[in-house]
């Protein structure tokens, strides 16, 4: 059976919202913050820390700048939704609409972790989080902390002492810790700009 694009873009969504949930509740449930994991040498880690805030661990402040980044998310996935609605409707390049859609399946994957990590699990401090304390979670709704877990710092070492500032302090790239709802709205984001920028013109 041969899908169309409405039936693509929601199969795609579906599946990196189950990918990056699948791997975030495993991480919750199997490690403690701060633990890490080797996949490739100290290139390529599994290295679970939490934010409160945007993609690649970058925070607003304060409870209420969490939950104002909380709304506005969801604002923003309404806003997606009815984006991709309107490009299907006017018939845009399938690649387009597919892009957004990886937009709107990390921004609905980080939502997930906001609205309901904090009440379902308890804290992970020295100890892997536990599934519905009997006390409670460690959040009330919208005040969750989304689950990061990728680290590549592919390039470590110092900086030469004659370097401003800086000489002698270590060097690492890539420093943050990322997820796969991140990577989907990077990679979304980066396809946009570099094959449909000619379509918003």
């Amino acid at each position: 059976m041969r899908l169309n694009i409405t039936q693509k873009s929601l199969l795609l969504v579906l599946l990196v919202i189950i990918a990056d949930q699948a791997l975030k509740l495993w991480v919750k449930s199997n490690m403690f913050l701060g633990q890490e994991i080797s996949l490739i040498g100290d290139r390529v880690l599994i290295h679970f820390t939490e934010n409160n805030g945007m993609a690649f661990g970058y925070e607003i402040g304060g409870e209420y700048g969490k939950l104002a980044l909380s709304l506005f998310r969801i604002l923003a996935v309404f806003g997606i939704i009815w984006y991709m609605k309107h490009l299907i409707v006017k018939e845009a390049p399938q690649g387009l609409v597919l892009s957004i859609g990886l937009i709107l399946a990390g921004a609905i994957g980080n939502i997930i972790d906001s609205a309901f990590y904090g009440m379902i699990f308890s804290e992970s401090f020295m100890t892997p989080a536990q599934w519905f304390p009997e006390e409670g979670g460690y959040a009330g709704f919208l005040h969750g902390r989304v689950v990061d877990m990728l680290y590549f710092p592919v390039i470590q070492g110092h900086y030469p002492e004659w370097f401003p500032f800086l000489g002698g302090d270590r060097l690492i790239f890539f420093r943050p810790v990322f997820n796969l709802a991140d990577t989907a709205i990077t990679t979304g984001v980066l396809i946009t700009l570099v094959f449909y920028r000619k379509y918003f013109n």
